[in-house]
């Protein structure tokens, strides 16, 4: 279990992290998210002591993390593919920190076979590309077989089948009990990937809770219509309350309602004679409740006029 308990950095007069509080559990994967600049990275390195906070605390199984005598045997962490020795061989790097964690030495093949770089473990990592270069991050992070993982940004620079893989992964890790800390941008990993969130922006806790009712806090509400009558549809819903913008290209019948529920519009379009092709209830998904969310957070918004 992670736990951040009122953890603060501040640089000279910039706050990056204000007294930010919550628990990651076992058992699940926690998603952490927040616009850029939002504090993230900053928080991951506090629990994993590369910072030093200036307040609060963080604790992982109950103790700082600089208080476990072998690291690798209570966290395994990514936090940046690059930041590796381009020199060294994929097995010569993890063989070096398994004897400094008094790992078993066979665990080594163990985990480059798990990420899927078995056969190129004699290779300079210095000639991998990123997604090679995650992928020996995850099997770095494997290597103590920690109750606690965290990633940063773990898929980019993978391809669609690498993208898949470490989705598997995360899901099986957070299936056998261990604690998964997943930090991305990519909103449909989040979607695929996690079940429960914590969202943070300009270094402050936005919302701890479930993927589905974080989703569900964004206020938009449609029905997509689809109707070769969406001009005659159009004025029958305005009439009846609903606010109607098409979707798509013009001429291809499709609307978005608002202010009406389906059931409704089915109803007024029986009522009225008018065929419906289409007619699906539409939520909020995770990037808008997001965007919406989060826009009072966005360190340097693109667009806004100055």
């Amino acid at each position: 279990m992670i736990e951040v308990d009122e953890l603060t950095k501040r640089y000279g007069g910039t706050m990056a992290v204000d007294h930010l509080s919550f628990t990651v559990r076992p058992g699940q994967v926690t998603g952490f998210l927040g616009p850029n600049g939002a504090g993230k990275t900053t928080t991951l390195r506090m629990i994993l002591g590369l910072e030093a906070p200036t307040g609060g605390a963080a604790t992982v199984g109950g103790v700082p993390f600089r208080d476990h005598l072998r690291g690798l045997r209570h966290v395994g962490a990514l936090l940046d593919a690059n930041q590796v020795h381009g020199g060294r061989s994929a097995a010569a790097h993890p063989s070096a920190l398994a004897r400094s964690n008094r790992i078993p030495s066979r665990r080594v093949d163990e985990v480059l076979g798990e990420v899927g770089l078995a056969d190129v473990a004699r290779r300079r990592i210095g000639g991998f590309s990123l997604g090679m270069k995650q992928r020996l991050g995850i099997a770095t992070a494997l290597l103590g077989d920690p109750p606690v993982l965290m990633f940063d940004e773990p898929v980019n620079g993978m391809d669609p089948e690498g993208v898949l893989w470490v989705r598997r992964l995360f899901r099986r890790l957070a299936a056998e009990g261990r604690t998964v800390f997943l930090s991305s941008h990519l909103m449909s990993e989040m979607e695929n990937t996690a079940d429960q969130l914590v969202v943070i922006g300009r270094g402050r806790l936005v919302a701890a809770e479930s993927v589905r009712d974080f989703a569900a806090r964004g206020t938009f509400l449609g029905v997509v219509v689809g109707t070769p009558r969406a001009t005659e549809l159009t004025a029958v819903l305005v009439a009846a309350g609903a606010s109607v913008e098409p979707q798509g290209p013009s001429g291809t019948g499709r609307l978005v309602v608002t202010g009406l529920p389906a059931d409704r519009i089915g109803a007024l379009a029986l009522d009225h004679r008018i065929v419906l092709h289409e007619l699906t209830t539409r939520t909020a998904s995770l990037e808008e409740a997001f965007m919406e969310l989060t826009a009072d957070s966005v360190e340097y918004p693109a667009g806004r006029p100055r």
